[in-house]
């Protein structure tokens, strides 16, 4: 199966796609950008949305384009770096004349490239939830992922509703930490009680020290903030028997190999659940799966519908539309494959804990819990 590999900036037109007679017209191409972290410690979700923006672009020149023209996505790494995603936000916008952007991937990048494309109303579709409050009144900037109390009460949902009452809680000091911030304000609404709480560094290899202390604690549940695999397997190594529940951020497969034999016995809030896609999902997951030799995850989800929703966007308002005419286009609901969004919703979004399918890790293999959290 062909592998899709990508230098600092590609550009893929896929003209092969096009019926002849469209290819002979030569009309230019209809060109959006995607800013995600291919390098860097958001790799592991960076390259999963990349995938899925790729997927989505040939599946789209496929079908003949968009009004006969080809979709062109130029693919930008910002490296895990928000200075480094101004400087490619910069090129695309004004260098590259892109009708959106898909991405970034990463929150401090959102919030800072968000800003430039607010003001020349580019329509910015991220792969993170509502931040800070001066995006609240950014309308032109999309969320593709829950909001950070948003995955915290699905998270603290499931363990209330299964018998926690108390919980221990490790967690790393980037996704993790930004997530337990919210999570920390929440656990009397949901009669949680946080018996220890251990943060570990983003870098490290090992957290046993923190690991023994949730032991110690003797929580009814431990709860896993991270998008890496170290904090899974030294819970287990330290003889944690307890269920583990844990964000969608690892629920992957490559953080579930990288657990080791810890893969076993974790819930995970999540979106998309490969084995058991639901009915709206098993086409991409079938797609997807050709394509790469692989089966997708949310993330991959994410980048498909990215890039859909615009391509949905574009045929109302025609490929070249009018200045804010693509913004006001996209703000409607929308049914995507990693949710069914509302983009305007006030958190430019629309998740709400309804959106979480749950899963069992079981093994290294996902299977689906048929719990499902309450409004």
């Amino acid at each position: 199966m062909r592998k899709q590999t990508l230098t600092a900036s590609v550009v893929l037109t896929l003209a092969w796609a096009l019926p002849a007679g469209a290819q002979e017209e030569k009309q230019d191409p209809i060109r959006l950008g995607a800013i995600v972290s291919t390098t860097g410690g958001l790799a592991s979700l960076g390259i999963a949305e990349r995938d899925g923006i790729l997927l989505a672009q040939k599946v789209v020149n496929a079908g003949g384009g968009i009004d006969g023209r080809l979709l062109e996505v130029v693919v930008e790494d910002d490296g895990s770096n928000p200075d480094a995603a101004m400087s490619k936000i910069n090129t695309l916008v004004h260098s590259q004349g892109v009708k959106a952007v898909v991405g970034p991937t990463g929150i401090a990048q959102t919030v800072a490239i968000g800003a430039l494309t607010q003001a020349s109303k580019v329509p910015l579709l991220a792969f993170t939830g509502l931040g800070p409050p001066v995006e609240a009144s950014r309308n032109c900037v999309l969320h593709l992922t829950p909001a950070q109390e948003l995955n915290a009460g699905a998270l603290l949902s499931y363990v209330r509703d299964n018998g926690g009452k108390r919980a221990g809680v490790l967690h790393d000091s980037g996704y993790g930490q930004v997530i337990w911030g919210a999570m920390s304000k929440l656990g009397a609404q949901y009669g949680v009680e946080f018996v220890q709480v251990e943060k570990f560094e983003l870098s490290a290899t090992d957290a046993t020290a923190q690991a023994a202390k949730i032991k110690a604690a003797e929580p009814d549940m431990v709860i896993v903030l991270s998008s890496q695999g170290t904090g899974f397997r030294n819970l287990r190594q330290v003889g944690v028997t307890q269920p583990i529940v844990a964000v969608h951020g690892t629920a992957l497969y490559e953080v579930v190999r990288s657990m080791g034999d810890a893969a076993d016995n974790i819930v995970h809030a999540e979106f998309l659940i490969a084995e058991d896609p639901l009915p709206n999902q098993a086409d991409f997951v079938k797609a997807f799966t050709e394509e790469y030799g692989r089966q997708p995850k949310h993330f991959e989800a994410a980048g498909w519908d990215a890039v859909m929703a615009v391509v949905d966007a574009l045929k109302a308002t025609g490929p070249e539309p009018a200045e804010g005419a693509l913004c006001a286009a996209l703000r409607k609901p929308y049914p995507g494959v990693f949710a069914t969004y509302d983009f305007s919703a006030p958190d430019m979004g629309g998740l709400t804990l309804a959106s979480f399918n749950y899963s069992l890790l079981t093994k290294g293999q996902f299977s689906r819990l048929p719990y499902r959290a309450a409004q």
